[in-house]
């Protein structure tokens, strides 16, 4: 029996064309449990996703709540809907056709993840990410956000499948990425909490802005250690964006500086897909969205929309070995893949504990001037005359300056605390990985293929 599953991601306020729908031939229902179509619709609802301060805002949301229940989705996954009020609106536009729906909260500002269903929702989860930026870098926001990512599990037709949603760090300087580890880290987690999470599942889907290239470290460690299948090369029928990019010039919503050296825009947003030992999976077509919306003055948002249509088939049970582990070759190029992150999670390391030393001497310099004031203001009970020969205005302004300081370097000592004990587990993780998959590659053997 065949399983034809259509998946759509988007981020920004993106969506799918009409024209790639599934055949509405093919449904799931009680009467067609062996097949039918799974439309999964992902995507960033707003550019930087806050309220009042996105452009067009209100009337985005009513665009995206018009496409919506026009199209026929069984899935739908929302990035950067940070006001609840916003996610309750479309909750209840989408009320009559996925009436079904999760809304995850994380950070301070909330993590922007959001889920609709036509299906009843069996389990939900939210995992937050450990390392998540500096807060006191306000205009990039991730850390206010906290990243995560959301799981969902469905019963469509028999069909348990694992939906997993999430956001990366984003990387706002090529050249000079100062948060390359963090999402290196932070993409070490998701692979983790895939593994331990999808041991039941039937068919796992991925959906989400991992603000990484696809050449990039990040994606190379999540494809090798997980074995989830990127659509875009998996399919041979692709309509879109050329080089299936996401964040393109063209958009009125993108940064033009970002892509000066990429005319044709980048590919930063994914649908990945894997199937299990019971069902195996691939992709029928792929499509993006490729600009502004027909007859509206602005996009929906400043990435494009993806689309998917995956077909599944129930097989025989695979021996226990995954494919994916099956070569030592494969093996050998994901254990280089590990070392390389293992050392960017080092160097991001290295930069925290330097910072933590930073501020722990600007705490002992305002301790031990705050010290230095109590001293002065034991002097006139310790004089001979009762003269105060220090100015008060100054004292005061001197002891203020102290105490802040001493504070404030005291809050970022115990963040910073918490940075490197989250790089050190994370490394350390790696390490225990790594070794394993060594020991793999000598029990296997030179010429095991």
């Amino acid at each position: 029996m065949a399983h034809l599953i259509q998946v759509s991601q988007i981020r920004g306020q993106q969506f799918i064309k009409r024209e790639m729908r599934f055949p509405s031939a093919m449904k799931w229902g009680p009467g067609n449990r062996g097949g039918g179509t799974i439309m999964l619709w992902e995507g960033r609802l707003l550019f930087r996703g806050v309220r009042y301060l996105s452009q067009h805002c209100t009337p985005r949301y009513q665009m995206i709540a018009d496409l919506l229940k026009e199209e026929d989705f069984d899935l739908i996954l929302l990035q950067e809907v940070y006001s609840e009020k916003d996610y309750l609106f479309l909750k209840r536009a989408l009320s009559h056709c996925n009436p079904h729906s999760h809304y995850f909260k994380s950070g301070v500002i909330g993590s922007g993840l959001a889920l609709f269903s036509k299906h009843k929702l069996l389990d939900v989860f939210l995992y937050r990410y450990s390392v998540n930026g500096f807060p006191y870098k306000a205009f990039h926001g991730d850390w206010f956000a906290g990243k995560a990512v959301g799981m969902v599990v469905v019963n469509i037709g028999g069909m348990v499948a694992h939906v997993y949603i999430t956001h990366l760090h984003a990387e706002y300087s090529r050249e000079n990425d100062a948060y390359l580890p963090h999402r290196v880290a932070q993409t070490w987690e998701l692979v983790q909490f895939l593994r331990l999470t999808s041991a039941a599942a039937d068919l796992i889907i991925l959906g989400g802005d991992l603000n990484m290239h696809p050449s990039d470290l990040g994606i190379r460690l999540l494809r090798g250690y997980t074995g989830l299948v990127d659509c875009y090369h998996a399919t041979q029928n692709f309509q879109g964006c050329p080089d299936g990019a996401t964040y393109i010039p063209q958009n009125p919503f993108t940064s033009k500086s970002e892509l000066e050296t990429f005319p044709n825009g980048i590919r930063i947003d994914y649908i990945l897909f894997k199937g299990s030992a019971t069902l195996a999976a691939k992709c029928d077509s792929f499509s993006t969205t490729m600009g502004c919306v027909p007859g509206q003055p602005f996009p929906y948002s400043d990435h494009e929309a993806l689309s998917a249509m995956l077909l599944a088939q129930r097989q025989q049970k695979k021996q226990e070995e995954e494919e994916a582990m099956a070569s030592s070759e494969l093996l050998a190029n994901l254990i280089d893949t590990m070392n390389e992150a293992r050392t960017e999670v080092k160097v991001g390391l290295h930069h925290v504990e330097g910072m933590r030393h930073t501020a722990m001497r600007m705490g002992i310099m305002g301790l031990a001037l705050l010290l230095l004031e109590m001293l002065i203001a034991l002097v006139p009970w310790l004089a001979v005359s009762t003269e105060q020969g220090f100015p008060r205005a100054t004292f005061y302004l001197l002891g203020s300056l102290s105490l802040v300081t001493l504070v404030l370097t005291g809050v970022l000592y115990i963040f910073y605390s918490t940075q490197v004990k989250a790089l050190h587990s994370t490394e350390e993780q790696m390490r225990l990985a790594v070794l394993r998959l060594q020991e793999q590659v000598t029990s296997r053997g030179p010429h095991s293929r």
